[in-house]
């Protein structure tokens, strides 16, 4: 089965395009894409392997499904076009990034700048119908996305996972934490940012991390 994917996920997912499960998730995107409003735009699905070729991969951060509202989705977990305005948890993150590195919160939420220097920017499902949070979790792209985690945590070192929240924390048990560095906390959502997101410090641990390893931190 040809998938649209960046050349190097493509060879380490190869085995996942043939399987029973990816094929008939791709057959039910495809019919809601022709039926429904889904969001990302068809062609930025695979973005965030797009902007982070599987080598790259420094940094890992996992949300749950796209933005579904108009404008807002571009294919990279918790990031928003240019010109959208900041979702609630992403002016969390922009909080968390000044208050632990004194880094100014940027007027765009287009987290593009990050992807491209190797933070996978990760959704468990990457399509979402307009205004319905979840409606495509259950059809197949959690088996996916694991097999992507799975991968990384197998076939590299000295990676920088960050889960916020149950759900992403819920992928630890693919990471060996003695190869790779796992940071939890709370979600930065309004709704559990004050139970331990704000001061988690993730962001200059993760650049503490990559230098004591040999990398070029991340410019936040």
């Amino acid at each position: 089965m040809d998938v649209r994917i960046e050349p190097s996920w493509k060879a380490q997912l190869q085995n996942e395009f043939e399987k029973d499960y990816f094929v008939k998730l791709t057959e039910f995107v495809r019919q809601e894409y022709r039926a429904k409003t889904v969001f990302p735009p068809a062609k930025l699905i695979f973005n965030a392997f797009e902007h982070t070729p599987f080598d790259k991969v420094k940094v890992v951060i996992l949300g749950q499904d796209p933005y579904h509202n108009i404008g807002q989705a571009h294919g990279l977990s918790f990031s928003v076009n240019d010109g959208i305005q900041q979702p609630p948890s992403l002016v969390n993150i922009f909080k968390e990034i000044q208050d632990d590195l004194q880094i100014p919160v940027p007027v765009s939420g287009n987290l593009t700048r990050w992807a491209d220097q190797g933070v996978l920017l990760l959704n468990a499902s990457l399509t979402v119908v307009a205004h319905q949070a979840n409606s495509h979790q259950g059809k197949g792209w959690e088996e996916f996305t694991d097999a992507a985690i799975k991968k990384l945590a197998d076939e590299r070192e000295h990676l920088v996972f960050l889960l916020w929240g149950s759900y992403a924390q819920k992928k630890s048990i693919f990471i060996h934490p003695q190869k790779h560095l796992i940071l939890k906390a709370p979600h930065p959502s309004p709704l559990s940012v004050y139970r331990g997101f704000f001061g988690c410090k993730h962001f200059s641990k993760t650049n503490e991390y990559l230098r004591a390893n040999g990398m070029e931190p991340i410019r936040w």
